[in-house]
């Protein structure tokens, strides 16, 4: 059922998705879906959590390529994922802004898990508390970067996603020099 959930997103926000349409897809009554999850916001943090851990996932990068092409990889992978997932991933970014408190600790976890292997790859795992606010402020830049960017028709991109990895590196170096 989150599998379904997750599917759907990739189409439409979590709050428009329909319990009874996911429980049509997934050939099961309302009521089950509830035995599962005792309410729709349940289910709906069930998804998001899920989306969560997909993100940390698919932006692993190979641990066997240096370093910096850890970071490049990393990027890429972050901004193909808001490309293909845009209003879903609007959707989680505006959710937790939204303040429900689940939704904000979910998200607050993924960044988390963004910035620490940022961290990990540029070389800073144990880093103090200042550089752990910069890396988690400026993953809030590349986040909405890559917002913005995927938001643009293809051909009024002023940049490919390439080029939008090497700005959001640059920036990450200059800041670090603060």
């Amino acid at each position: 059922m989150v599998r379904i959930g997750l599917m759907m997103l990739r189409t439409q926000p979590i709050h428009e998705l329909s319990i009874d349409a996911v429980a049509g897809q997934a050939g099961i009554s309302r009521g089950l879906l509830f035995h599962y999850f005792p309410s729709k916001r349940d289910y709906y943090v069930a998804v998001i959590s899920a989306a969560g851990r997909r993100l940390l996932r698919v932006t692993k990068p190979d641990e066997s390529l240096p370093p910096p092409e850890q970071l490049r990889q990393m990027l890429l992978a972050f901004v193909a994922f808001v490309t293909r997932r845009r209003d879903a991933y609007i959707s989680f970014v505006r959710g937790a802004a939204g303040g429900d408190n689940y939704v904000v600790e979910v998200y607050a976890e993924t960044r988390t898990g963004l910035t620490d292997r940022v961290l990990d790859v540029i070389g800073s795992p144990h880093a103090n508390t200042a550089e752990r606010m910069t890396v988690h402020a400026w993953f809030a830049y590349v986040e909405d970067l890559a917002i913005e960017w995927s938001g643009l028709p293809e051909e009024d991109r002023p940049t490919t996603d390439e080029e939008l990895v090497d700005h959001a590196i640059a920036a990450l170096e200059a800041l670090r020099k603060l």
